[in-house]
Formats: C-alpha cells, structure tokens, sequence
C-alpha cells in the first residue's frame, strides 16, 4: 500500500492510499480518484516527503460528519451498489469480462486482500453502504 497527497485543479489537498503507483494511475485515468471537497476528477499528486517513523505516536485526523456524508453521497450517487456480488463483479470486470464501471458493495476482509494480491484496484468505504437492495 501506498499513500499518495493529491491535490485537485480547486487547489484541496488531501491523502489517500492505493495498492500501487500503477493502481492510482489506473484509477486516476478512469476518473474514480475524486476530491472530497468539491468532486472534481481533475486531481494531481502533489510532493510527498517519505514517512519517517518517530518515537512519538501520531493520530491522523478523523474525518468530519460531514466529509463522510458527502462522500456517501458522491459515492452512492455515481456507483452502482452491486452489494455481496462486489468481489465477482471487481473480478469480471478486472479480467474484461463484463464492462468496466463504477461498483462498491461488501466484501469480506480475506476477499479484499486477494483482489488487491491479484492487481484488481479496489479501497475500502469509510461508512456501510446504505442501500441493501441486491
């Protein structure tokens, strides 16, 4: 895993993890990297400095309530809930079985590592999906 800063074309800064450099790009290319200020796709890795590790142990901040409903929104309103049919239709869509589009639906944990271990981009949802209709 690795942790990029990106910055969008309405000058937000932000963070956020992919399995590689070669999973950002992919996902970056296809428009499923978005900020979650403003939506914009246009998004750019900004300069990074390698992490250190030090004696004093750092929290991370929390994201707002608000940050999290937006991005449900966003994320719900542009992706299709494919609910526990995620880890075939991510496959599928991998191999160019079937169209690539956005998807988010539920996994199990050991699911998830296997479709990272395999290449297949996929990053986990702060919050559970809210529509249960699969």
């Amino acid at each position: 895993m690795i942790r990029f800063h990106l910055k969008c074309d309405q000058d937000h800064a932000f963070e956020s993890w992919f399995q590689s450099g070669e999973a950002y790009d992919k996902l970056a290319a296809s428009g499923m990297v978005s900020c979650a200020m403003c939506g914009s796709t246009k998004i750019s890795k900004s300069m990074m400095a390698p992490a250190v590790s030090t004696s004093t142990s750092v929290t991370p901040p929390k994201p707002s309530a608000a940050m999290l409903a937006e991005l449900r929104k966003r994320v719900e309103s542009a992706s299709e809930y494919v609910g526990s049919k995620f880890v075939r239709e991510a496959r599928d869509m991998h191999d160019g079985l079937v169209p690539e589009r956005p998807i988010y639906g539920e996994a199990k944990p050991h699911e998830a590592k296997k479709l990272l271990e395999d290449g297949i981009p996929v990053l986990p949802l702060p919050f559970m999906p809210s529509k249960k209709t699969n």
